[in-house]
């Protein structure tokens, strides 16, 4: 059974999702997905950790940007959960081979 393709999280040309379709888990496109995604999530903590210390006092210019820079974070966490999720989805073939 081929593996669904992976939604990477970067976009291809003109802004469209970009998707691995692959059999090989594990391989070099998969593990720079893997850290691009870990380094995206890091960056949203951080963000979000920035805002909770500036919202009490900004001011509205700074607000804007901020604003800005939560909701790329935010559509780049929504991207992994995607990927992940339908990852997620399909039975892991190995588990159900042991356990029958």
């Amino acid at each position: 059974m081929p593996d669904e393709p992976r939604l990477l999280p970067w976009s291809g040309l003109e802004g469209k999702q970009s998707y691995l379709i692959t059999g090989h888990h594990g391989g070099p496109v998969s593990r720079l997905a893997d850290a691009m995604e870990s380094t995206q999530l890091d960056m949203g903590r951080q963000l979000v950790g920035h805002a909770l210390a500036l919202l009490p006092d900004s001011p509205p210019g700074d607000l804007r940007y901020l604003a800005e820079r939560l909701a790329e974070a935010l559509l780049d966490a929504l991207r992994i959960a995607e990927s992940r999720g339908r990852r997620l989805d399909r039975p892991d073939e190995s588990w159900s081979r042991s356990n029958s």
